[in-house]
C-alpha cells in the first residue's frame, strides 16, 4: 500500500531541495545545511541549474530531472515562482511539500488568489503541504529538519508534539533551555491542504508522544480539529493550547496576517472544555504545564502542598493561588503533627509550610516535612517553592531535598521558583535531568498546578446523561416549523421551551385592548406586558416592558403607551417570583455549530459580559459546573438576607435547553431566554427570543 501523503512528509525517506544554493548565509544554503547537518539518512536532492553540487550531494537542474519521485519537496522560491514549481514537482510525482514563502501576490480580476490554486494543485496531486507562510517542520525522532532558518543542533528526541501558527514561536519553542524535548516541531502556517488537525492525529499515532502543544489563531478545518481533541481526550494525552485572538482587535489582525476567520472565543472555550484542553495565556504558562504534564505524573485527589523557605513568599504564594483559583491541601492532624516533630520551634505546621528556622539541618528537616505532606491523603502535588539560586554545594542542599522527595512519590512534585531570572541554569537542568519539573514563575508556575487539577477533575467526570428529550414527534415537528424560518411569536417560543421541559411563565398575546384585559384576568393580577412585536430584540430598551400591573387602570394605560409606540400586538404575562435573573442562550456558532450559554442575565449581560459557553449535550452536573463558573454565581447563594437561588433548577433548564441545541440547533440562529428567573424553589423563563436560521 502507498503511504499517506501525510507520512510521506512527516516520514520522509527522499527529500529535493528547491533553491538550494552553495551562497553563504542564503536561504537555499540554511535548507541545505539544516537536512544535512541533521543527519538525514535518506537521499538528497539540491535542485539548482547554477551547481554540480551542493554540500556533497549532486544538483539537478530542475525538479522533473530527479532520479526518482521524492517524497518531499523543499520550495525555498519566491512568490512568483511557488505555482511552477509546486506544479512541477505534483507532475514529477512528489508526494509533499514545505511552502516557505507568504503566498501573497497583488490582486488580479479573473483569476484565484494564489493560496488557492496552490491548494488546488497540491489536492489534485494528494500532495500534503505544510505552510504556506511558514517555517517547515523537525522531526526529531527521524532526523528530519524540513527547515530554512537556523535551529539548535542538539535536539534531542523527546515526548512533546508542538504545532504552531506562528514561526517565531515554533523557533523559540526549539530554542527553549529547559529541556523541553519534541518528537516532532510544525510550523503549519496558512495550511493550505495541511491542517493543524491532521498534525495532531498523527502525533497521537505516535508511541512516544505524551503532551501536544499548539499555538493557533483559529481552527482551518473545524470538524475535523474537534474530532482530534476527542481522540486526544479519548487516548488520555493532554492538549495545551494558546489560543490567539481573544479580543476584537487581535481577530482582526489574526485575518489580516493569516487570511483565517478567527471564530467566536466562546466557541472554543466550550470546545476545550469538553475536550479537557488547557487553556493557556502565555507562552511561558505553555512551557510550565508541558514541563509537568510530560512528567507524565497525574495530580492525586485533593490539593497542592506547598514547602517554602520563606514566611514572606509563602504569603505570597497564597495571594498568587487565590487568584489563579488553585485549592491547597487541607492537610490532617497527623500529618501536623508529623511536622510539627522536624519543624524547628516556633514554625507553625500548616499547609503551605514555611519550614526555615535557623538553617541548621535545613536538609534533613526539608526532606522529611516534603514526605509528610506528600503522604497525607489530601495532597494533589507538592510544590517545592524556593528561588533556586546557586548553591555553595550542588550535591546537597535544595537540589538534593527535591530529587529525593520526587524518588519518594509518586505524586507529582515539583521546584517552583519565584523569579526566573535568579534561578542557577546549571541547578535546574541537574534537577530536571533528575525528573523533578523546575517551573519558572509564581504565577505561570501555580497555573500549571491548576491545569494538572483540572485534568484529574476532568478525567474524573462520568459520561454525560442529559435529560430526556420530547421524543421523536415533537421535535420533528419542530424541526419541520423552524425549516419554514417564519419569525415566532413570543407564545410561540415559551411552548417551544415548555416543550423541552424549561419552565415558563404563564403567558398569552393579545392584539386589542380588550384582549390583553381578558388574558389579565384569566392569568391573574399582577400582570406583566410587552411588546409582542417579532423584530424587537430588545424590548426593554424600547421601552416595551411594563411590570407589575395591579390591576386594569394600569393595564390600559401601559397599553396604550406601548401599542401608541411600537404597535398593538403585546404578551401579557403573570409576574414572576422574585430571584436572580439568569440568560440562558442558544448560539450556532460558524465553525463549531451549536452552543450553549448561561450568564448574568436581564441587562447585566451586556454590562458584565459574564458568560459561559459549553458543547451540548448538558446534564445536570455539567450544567452546574457552567454556572459555578460565573463572575456573578455568589449572587445565587442569596446576599444581604435574601434566601438561596435554586441552582439545581437553574441547571436542569440549562441542560434541558442543551437537548434542545442538539436536536434543533442546526436550523437555529439563536435562542435567548433572559431572563431566566431563579427563585428560591424553581426557575421560570419570563422571556425568550427564538430566531430561525436563514436561508
Amino acid at each position: 500500500m502507498e503511504r499517506s501523503s501525510l507520512i510521506s512528509m512527516l516520514e520522509a525517506r527522499s527529500v529535493a531541495v528547491v533553491g538550494a544554493s552553495a551562497t553563504s548565509g542564503s536561504f537555499g544554503e540554511q535548507m541545505m545545511i539544516q537536512l544535512v547537518g541533521g543527519r538525514f539518512a535518506g537521499p538528497i536532492y539540491p535542485v539548482n541549474p547554477r551547481y554540480e553540487e551542493i554540500l556533497g550531494h549532486r544538483c539537478v537542474p530542475t525538479v522533473g530531472d530527479l532520479p526518482e519521485p521524492v517524497d518531499l519537496v523543499l520550495l525555498g522560491v519566491p512568490n512568483r515562482m511557488l505555482e511552477e514549481q509546486l506544479r512541477a514537482a505534483a507532475e514529477a510525482g512528489a508526494r509533499s511539500a514545505v511552502i516557505f514563502g507568504s503566498c501573497y501576490e497583488p490582486p488580479a480580476e479573473g483569476r484565484p488568489p494564489l493560496p488557492e490554486r496552490l491548494a488546488s494543485i497540491a489536492r489534485d496531486a494528494g500532495m500534503a503541504v505544510c505552510g504556506g507562510n511558514g517555517m517547515g517542520f523537525i522531526n526529531v525522532e527521524r532526523r528530519l529538519r524540513a527547515c530554512g532558518f537556523w535551529e539548535p543542533e542538539d535536539l534531542a528526541a523527546g515526548p512533546i508534539t508542538f504545532i504552531s501558527h506562528s514561526g517565531s514561536v515554533f523557533s523559540a519553542m526549539l530554542h527553549n533551555d529547559r529541556q523541553l524535548q519534541f518528537n516532532l516541531v510544525v510550523s503549519s502556517g496558512l495550511e493550505l491542504v495541511t491542517t493543524a488537525a491532521e498534525y495532531v492525529e498523527y502525533a497521537l499515532d505516535q508511541p512516544s508522544t505524551r503532551a501536544i502543544a499548539l499555538f493557533i489563531e483559529t481552527a482551518r478545518d473545524p470538524g475535523r480539529f474537534r474530532g482530534a481533541l476527542a481522540r486526544a481526550d479519548e487516548s488520555d494525552v493532554p492538549v495545551v493550547v494558546m489560543k490567539v485572538g481573544r479580543t476584537e482587535r487581535a481577530k482582526g489582525l489574526v485575518t489580516a496576517h493569516s487570511g483565517a476567520l478567527a471564530g467566536e472565543d466562546g466557541a472554543y472555550e466550550a470546545l476545550f472544555d469538553a475536550c479537557g484542553v488547557s487553556r493557556v495565556l502565555t507562552l511561558d504558562e505553555m512551557a510550565d504545564t508541558l514541563e509537568l504534564f510530560a512528567r507524565g505524573r497525574p495530580a492525586s485527589r485533593g490539593g497542592l502542598a506547598a514547602i517554602h523557605d520563606s514566611g514572606g513568599e509563602r504569603v505570597h504564594l497564597i495571594d498568587a493561588a487565590a487568584e489563579a483559583g488553585v485549592p491547597f491541601a487541607r492537610i490532617s492532624e497527623r500529618t501536623k503533627d508529623r511536622l510539627a516533630a522536624v519543624l524547628e520551634e516556633g514554625l507553625l505546621p500548616d499547609n503551605p509550610l514555611d519550614a526555615w528556622g535557623t538553617g541548621n539541618e535545613a536538609d534533613r528537616i526539608f526532606v522529611e516535612c516534603m514526605r509528610a505532606l506528600l503522604d497525607d491523603p489530601d495532597t494533589a502535588a507538592l510544590a517545592m517553592c524556593v528561588d533556586l539560586t546557586t548553591e555553595s554545594d550542588p550535591a546537597g542542599g535544595y537540589l538534593t531535598a527535591a530529587r529525593e522527595a520526587h524518588a519518594s512519590t509518586e505524586k507529582p512534585v515539583a521546584l517552583l521558583g519565584n523569579l526566573a531570572s535568579a534561578m542557577d541554569r546549571r541547578d535546574a537542568a541537574g534537577l530536571r535531568h533528575a525528573g523533578v519539573p523546575v517551573l519558572e514563575g509564581t504565577a505561570t508556575g501555580l497555573a500549571a498546578f491548576r491545569h494538572l487539577l483540572e485534568r484529574r477533575d476532568h478525567r474524573a467526570r462520568g459520561p454525560v446523561r442529559p435529560p430526556v428529550g420530547p421524543g421523536p414527534a415533537v421535535r420533528d415537528r419542530w424541526r419541520s416549523r423552524l425549516g419554514s424560518a417564519a419569525a415566532f411569536s413570543p407564545t410561540e417560543s415559551f411552548r417551544l421551551l415548555a416543550d423541552y421541559g424549561i419552565p415558563v411563565t404563564h403567558a398569552e398575546e393579545a392584539s386589542t385592548l380588550d384582549q390583553a384585559l381578558a388574558a389579565a384576568g384569566r392569568i391573574g393580577w399582577p400582570v406583566a406586558m410587552k411588546s409582542a412585536i417579532p423584530v424587537l430584540d430588545h424590548k426593554t430598551e424600547a421601552g416595551g416592558v411594563k411590570l407589575g400591573l395591579t390591576g386594569p387602570d394600569q393595564l390600559e394605560a401601559a397599553y396604550r403607551d406601548v401599542a401608541g409606540r411600537l404597535g398593538p400586538p403585546v404578551q401579557v404575562s403573570a409576574m414572576a417570583a422574585l430571584g436572580v435573573e439568569l440568560a440562558l442562550g442558544v448560539v450556532n456558532d460558524a465553525q463549531f455549530g451549536p452552543l450553549v450559554m448561561v450568564a448574568a442575565g436581564g441587562v447585566l449581560i451586556e454590562v458584565l459580559q459574564d458568560r459561559r459557553f459549553a458543547l451540548p449535550p448538558l446534564d445536570e452536573r455539567a450544567a452546574r459546573r457552567l454556572i459555578d463558573r460565573l463572575a456573578s454565581r455568589r449572587l445565587l447563594d442569596g446576599l444581604r438576607g435574601n434566601p438561596p437561588a435554586d441552582v439545581g433548577a437553574a441547571a436542569d433548564a440549562l441542560a434541558r435547553l442543551s437537548v434542545l441545541a442538539l436536536d434543533l440547533g442546526d436550523l437555529l440562529e439563536a435562542v435567548d431566554v433572559n431572563p431566566l428567573i431563579a427563585g428560591h424553589s424553581g426557575c421560570t423563563a419570563v422571556d425568550v427570543l427564538v430566531v430561525p436560521k436563514r436561508g
